[in-house]
């Protein structure tokens, strides 16, 4: 963060009364916090808005207007804000492969390493609904999953790839070099995804938050809501549906929607 002002103002957000000493504890409450406080969601791209990703604007909207953003935004503004705790975080980027793979796939994809003394951490806050909110110890766990785990590393080749399970299914969500990027990498990114015919984030709604017992997302008129191992789908019917689900789940409300486009959604235009 730039100013003081600003930083209290994003701990105000996210509800966090923990420490600050710049510590794996405190990188996973901070994680966790901002992941439960500030959704993920798409909606200024379907409604033809710009995203823009300096500090000012995304501490405008995430923070001080209590919106959600996807995944430029929640990263941008979360390094900043664990970089005031001083933390140093490395900024990357990812070909996202959970539903094409990694030769039809650009780097999309924009999230954080960590170096602390127990290790190297991935933090993530901006992948949505399969996101892990909690740093993943970059360790190349192979081909086999370690334990339990819902999320883990593996190499391939020169490549890092974050490997998700629920139950029994696995899957590869992203991949990385591992390299890390500059800003205009992100501009460039960002500009692909907001505005592209093809970017998944243009043709649907995604929206997705975490919740003290579960997680409730958004895949255009399906809301998923997870609570422990049992969860439930429901429909939107309209809109005006839509509209109503967002302060109730999502913690804020937004008129335009009653007027969004959603290519994937035929009869909503």
């Amino acid at each position: 963060m730039t100013s003081a002002r600003f930083l209290d103002a994003y701990l105000d957000r996210i509800a966090w009364g923990g420490g600050t000493l710049p510590t794996l504890e405190t990188l996973t409450g901070l994680l966790r916090a901002h992941m439960s406080a500030i959704p993920f969601e798409n909606l200024d791209v379907l409604l033809g808005r710009p995203i823009r990703l300096d500090l000012d604007s995304t501490h405008e909207k995430l923070v001080a207007a209590c919106r959600g953003g996807y995944c430029f935004e929640h990263t941008t503004l979360f390094a900043a804000a664990i970089e005031a705790f001083g933390f140093r975080p490395v900024r990357h980027s990812a070909r996202v492969v959970l539903f094409s793979p990694r030769t039809e796939s650009p780097r999309a994809h924009m999230f954080l390493t960590v170096s602390l003394p127990e290790g190297r951490f991935v933090a993530d806050p901006g992948f949505g609904g399969a996101a892990a909110p909690f740093p993943i110890p970059l360790i190349d766990a192979g081909g086999k999953r370690p334990g339990e785990a819902t999320h883990w590393m593996a190499r391939d080749g020169d490549d890092w790839v974050l490997r998700t399970a629920t139950g029994e299914a696995q899957a590869d969500a992203w991949v990385s070099t591992l390299e890390a990027d500059n800003p205009i990498d992100f501009e460039m990114a960002n500009h692909f995804t907001a505005t592209h015919p093809r970017s998944p984030f243009v043709n649907r709604i995604m929206m997705s938050v975490f919740k003290p017992d579960g997680r409730v997302t958004v895949m255009n008129r399906d809301v998923t809501i997870r609570q422990g191992t049992t969860s439930r789908v429901l429909q939107l019917a309209d809109r005006a549906a839509l509209r109503a689900l967002l302060p109730v789940e999502f913690g804020f409300d937004l008129p335009e929607v009653e007027r969004i486009r959603v290519p994937s959604i035929p009869e909503w235009g």
